[in-house]
Formats: structure tokens, sequence, C-alpha cells
């Protein structure tokens, strides 16, 4: 058993038996009301699931096993030259609760690189797929084409008791987040480079080795995604992505089919799409005021000519966050380490110090500071990464280590299959007039 694992197997084994005596010692105390609003709103802050490697506080952003980004940025390990911590010391964090040293950071991506081969018959789907089709679908079938592999799904067919459920999960796990930055860049290069393919060079850490298969090499890039891959990997358990590969875990489907169905979530527009759609956004603006340097001046009023049609302006506002995204806060300052004379930078900078106070004005936003979308996009643009539709599978890969870290713990805990009850608007309507005599 590998140290990750074994650690992972002494946290849970704790956990399961607190959470057994929180259960019969508290179990029937009321945490949370809902009312009827949150019911047809989309179950928003609605308190209903467990997600052990995050949560998120409306004034100070994601916390991951209660460190915010900052404090992750201060702490975990940044090593062999990197400037920015890398994604396996945040993976360890999720897995176990505790900081990890330079030789785990060291081990995780040898052990990573070690169980990343993709089978060839990925890559023949994958090429065998019209380079018409989004990145994000080829994305999501080309994880799904690797759920062959699965050894929670071979072991399952066979019989394995509920005990053994979290160890093959752990391999799965492990397995697939070894596996997704190449897939991910195999599709890259093949739909925007003519299937000029790079391949991996295995002495480079996770997200190092992600940038090089894209074909970015210079050492400032690779930090970027260091950063980039650390800061999306998890966004506590109600977002879109996360909350369906939990929904779909629950059935006891594997960690390729729960996965696959959460970059399906993610693809949509009002969640993994936006980092895209801010800068369509953007190069709306500079096309139709006719300038690569807009005022802030001309940025109010295009944005309000924007809020007037009926248009949200994209990466701005957050279901729970009220304050600026500590995300967009370590991009931007990443930027301004790197690229602060960047035209498109600096247009995202104007763009905040503008929109916050327009969208106050209205009295009916309550969140209108930028989101993790708001800085991403551009960022990548000033390193020549102008393929917009691909930015989401970017987030794809950084999602998958938070998801399946918690899949795992899914496992552990053995959580239940998710089945809200449902109501109809008859059954409202009546609780309603009831509750009213």
């Amino acid at each position: 058993m590998d140290k990750l694992k074994e650690l992972f197997k002494a946290k849970f084994t704790v956990a399961n038996e607190e959470i057994k005596a929180i259960n019969k010692e508290h179990g029937t105390k009321v945490i949370d009301q809902v009312q009827i609003e949150q019911v047809y709103g989309g179950m928003r802050g609605i308190k209903s699931m467990i997600w052990e490697t995050s949560s998120l506080d409306a004034q100070e952003g994601i916390r991951f096993r209660g460190y915010s980004i900052p404090e992750l940025r201060e702490r975990l390990p940044r090593i062999d030259g990197a400037t920015e911590p890398l994604p396996e010391g945040l993976f360890w964090l999720m897995m176990t609760g505790e900081f990890p040293t330079d030789d785990d950071v060291r081990w995780l991506s040898r052990e990573w690189m070690r169980r990343s081969i993709v089978p060839d018959h990925v890559i023949t789907t994958i090429d065998s797929m019209d380079d018409s089709i989004h990145p994000m679908t080829q994305f999501s079938i080309a994880i799904m084409a690797m759920q062959c592999e699965s050894l929670f799904a071979r072991k399952y067919d066979d019989g394995m008791p509920k005990s053994q459920y979290w160890d093959v999960m752990y391999e799965d796990a492990m397995n697939l987040i070894s596996r997704v930055p190449i897939v991910a860049a195999y599709i890259y290069r093949k739909v925007f480079h003519k299937k000029d393919i790079i391949l991996p060079n295995r002495d480079l850490d996770w997200s190092a080795n992600f940038a090089h298969m894209m074909g970015y090499d210079s050492d400032t890039f690779k930090d970027l995604m260091r950063l980039y891959l650390t800061i999306h990997a998890d966004h506590e358990g109600g977002n879109a992505s996360a909350h369906t590969v939990h929904l779909v875990g629950s059935t006891l489907s594997d960690a390729y089919l729960s996965l696959s169905a959460g970059m399906n979530a993610l693809a949509g527009p009002l969640h993994g799409l936006a980092n895209q759609e801010v800068m369509d956004w953007i190069y709306d603006m500079i096309r139709d005021l006719d300038t690569n340097n807009p005022s802030k001046e001309q940025i109010a009023e295009y944005v309000k000519t924007t809020l007037a049609q009926g248009i949200v302006v994209p990466g701005y506002g957050h279901a729970v966050l009220r304050v600026a995204d500590p995300r967009f806060l370590a991009q931007k300052e990443f930027a301004e380490k790197h690229c602060a004379d960047d035209p498109i930078i600096k247009i995202v900078w104007n763009v905040y110090d503008v929109v916050p106070g327009i969208l106050g004005s209205l009295g009916k936003v309550k969140n209108p500071w930028p989101n993790v979308d708001a800085h991403s996009g551009a960022l990548l643009e000033h390193f020549d990464f102008k393929e917009h539709n691909f930015y989401t599978v970017l987030f794809g890969v950084s999602r998958a280590l938070g998801v399946l870290a918690h899949l795992c713990w899914d496992r552990a805990l053995n959580l239940p299959l998710e089945r809200p009850k449902s109501l109809t608007t008859e059954e409202i309507k009546k609780f309603i007039k009831n509750s009213s005599n």
C-alpha cells in the first residue's frame, strides 16, 4: 500500500467513527430550514450534502481543508524551481487534511507519471472525432472510453465487499488523474495544431508536463498552469460539476462514469464555459468600441449597454461569494508580477474597477464582484493560448483533482445513494394553504 493510500485509510477510519458518533448523538437535530423560493430556485443554498475536501465561505472564498487560497499559496510545496505551489500538494491535502512534504509531492508526481499510460483505443477514439466537435465533448468521450480500465467496475462485478470500495476507488482516481492531462493535451494538439503531438516529459511534474504536451515550455507558463490547476481544483460540493460527480458516484458508478458526467455539467454556459464567454465579451467590446485601449468611461458605458440588453456581464457575480473571488485576486497577483503591461490584462483590471460599482448601484445584485473566470482567459491569452473553446477543458483537468479526491471519501465513508424528495406545484400550493389556516 503506497504512503498516500495508507495515510488516507488512517484518516477515514477515524472519520467514520466520528460520523457514527455524531449521527448517534445528534442525528435528529434540525440543521436547516428550506424556503419555497429555494425549492423553485435550484435548491440554492440548501444544506443537504457532505463534502469533506473544501468549503465555500461567502466572505473568504474557497477553503481547502480549512485553508484559504492565500494560505495555500504560502504553505503548499514549491519544488524544483517552481514559484507557484504544485497541485499534487493540494490533492494530498484534500485527501488527508495534512500538508505534504516536498518529498511527498515529488513522490506523487512520480506516481502519477508511472500510472499515466493511456490505452491505444482511447487515442483511436479521439482520432475518430471530427475537429469541429467541441473539445469538451471530445474530452468527456475520451474519459468514457477509458472506463474499461476501471478496477472498481471490475471488482464490483466480481462481488467485491463494501469494505473494499474505497481501495479500488482510490486506484481508479489515481489512474484517472494521471491520464486526464495526456488526453486533454492530445485533443488540443489534434484540434488546433494539425495533430502535431508532443510526447510527455517524464521528468516534469503534473502541471509542467501538461503545459509541455500542449506546446508551452516557458517556466512562467508552467507556473501559470500550477496556479491555474490548483485554484480551480475544487469549490465545495454544491457546484454543478462537483455535485454531478457525487450524484453519479452515489449510484456506485465508477470514477470514469462519474467524472465524465461532471465534465458534461462543467461544459454548461452557467458553469465552466464562463471563462470562454468572458474573453468573447471583451473582444466584442474591443470591436464595438473600435479600440484596443478603452477608457474606464468607455467600459462603463459598454457595461451599461450590455445590462440594458438583458445580458449579464460574464465573470461577475457568484451564487455564494459576497466579495471579490480570492482566485481572481491570486491570478491578478500573478499577472502583476509577469505581464502587467499586457493590453488585455489592463482591460480586465479596468473592468474590475468599473463593474462592481455599476452592479452594486442596481440594488438587486447580491455579489457585484468578479469570480475566477473574470481573469483566467486573459492570462492564457498573454501566453498566446487563444483557443477560447479549450479553456473549459483546462478547468476540467483541474476539477478532476477535487471531485475524484472526494469520490474516494464518498466510498470511504459509505455515503448512500443520493435521493432528494421532489414536490409538485400543486403540493406547494396545498402546503401554503394549510400553513395559512
